[in-house]
C-alpha cells in the first residue's frame, strides 16, 4: 500500500468508530477511491454491508448482537453520511421512557421521519422494523426536534459500548411524538396504546405543545390530541390557547362504529366519549 493509500486509510480509522457505517458518499468528500475501498475491503478494513456502504469492522470483543442492532446505522447515516431524518411517534416515546409498554415483545417498531431517509436503511438486517414517514404533518418546521443521547437510559448498551464516540440522535420530544403518534391512528396505531402513553404525558410543556398544535397540518391529528388532552386532564391542558389553533370545520369520520365527539366532531371509540356523553341517553 502506497502512502497516500495509507493516509486514507488512517483517515477512515481516525473518523469512523469500530462498528461505525459509511457510503460511497462519504468516500467521495474524503477523496476515497473505488480501487481503494475495494482494497479496504479486501484485507478487512472495511466490510460490505449492502450496495454502497461499508462498516468498519467491529473490534474482535463486541457482543455480537450489537452488529444486527439499529441505532448505529441511524447515527451513522445523520452523523456520517450528514442524512437529515429524526426519530418520532412511539420510538421517541419509548426510548425517552415515557411509554416503554408500548413495545414489549416482538420487533421494536421504529418510526423515521424526513425526505432524506437512506433507501438501504430499511433493507438492513437489523432488530427493528423501521417505519418511514414522510414530514407532512408539520412540513419542514424543525420544532420539537432535539438532539437527544441514546445512552442516557442504558449506560451499558451493547451497541454503544465499543464506540469511543457517544452521538445523540434527532429525536422527536414528547410534544411532538405525541402528535406524531396521534396521526398513526387508527390504521398504524390503536386508540388505547395512544390512550396508555397519553396517561404518562403529565410533564408536557404547553408553550411547545401550543406551538407544534399551530404547525400541525392535519385537522384530525389536532381533534383527537384535545380529545384525549381532556379525557386525562393533566395540568398542562389548562395551558394551551386553543384560539390560535385551526380545528377545521364540519365533522370528521375517523373510525366504523364510533360515536360523534360533542365538542370536536370526530368519531371515535365509545370508552373516549365525554363522562356525561358516554353516560347519557
Amino acid at each position: 500500500m502506497n502512502g497516500q493509500s495509507q493516509s486514507k486509510l488512517k483517515k477512515i480509522l481516525q473518523l469512523v468508530p469500530p462498528g461505525f457505517l459509511v457510503d460511497t458518499g462519504w468516500m467521495r468528500r474524503h477523496a476515497i477511491s473505488r480501487q481503494s475501498t475495494s482494497a479496504y475491503v479486501k484485507n478487512g478494513w472495511l466490510e460490505p454491508v449492502t450496495s454502497g456502504v461499508y462498516r468498519r469492522p467491529f473490534t474482535s470483543d463486541a457482543n455480537p448482537e450489537a452488529t444486527i442492532g439499529w441505532k448505529i446505522p441511524l447515527l451513522s447515516a445523520v452523523w456520517l453520511m450528514r442524512r437529515k431524518f429524526h426519530v418520532g411517534s412511539a420510538s421517541s416515546l419509548a426510548l425517552l421512557g415515557h411509554s416503554h409498554y408500548l413495545h414489549l415483545g416482538g420487533e421494536f417498531a421504529l418510526y423515521l421521519y424526513g425526505s432524506d431517509i437512506p433507501s438501504w436503511l430499511p433493507k438492513l438486517r437489523i432488530d427493528a422494523q423501521v417505519l418511514v414517514r414522510s414530514n407532512a404533518l408539520f412540513g419542514e418546521a424543525t420544532t420539537g426536534i432535539e438532539n437527544m443521547d441514546f445512552t442516557l437510559s442504558n449506560d451499558d448498551d451493547p451497541e454503544l459500548t465499543q464506540s469511543p464516540w457517544r452521538w445523540p440522535m434527532p429525536m422527536s420530544s414528547p410534544e411532538r411524538a405525541i402528535l406524531e403518534m396521534l396521526d398513526e391512528v387508527p390504521k398504524g396505531e390503536s386508540f388505547h396504546n395512544v390512550d396508555m402513553a397519553f396517561e404518562g404525558l403529565a410533564n408536557l410543556r404547553p408553550k411547545l405543545l401550543s406551538t407544534l398544535l399551530a404547525l400541525c397540518r392535519r385537522v384530525k391529528t389536532k381533534r383527537l390530541f384535545f380529545v384525549y388532552a381532556d379525557k386525562h386532564n393533566h395540568a398542562w391542558r389548562r395551558h394551551i390557547d386553543m384560539s390560535e389553533i385551526d380545528l377545521g370545520r364540519g365533522d370528521r369520520a375517523l373510525t366504523q362504529g364510533g360515536r360523534l365527539h360533542p365538542v370536536y366532531r370526530i368519531t371515535i371509540p365509545a370508552e373516549l366519549m365525554p363522562t356525561e356523553a358516554h353516560d347519557g341517553p
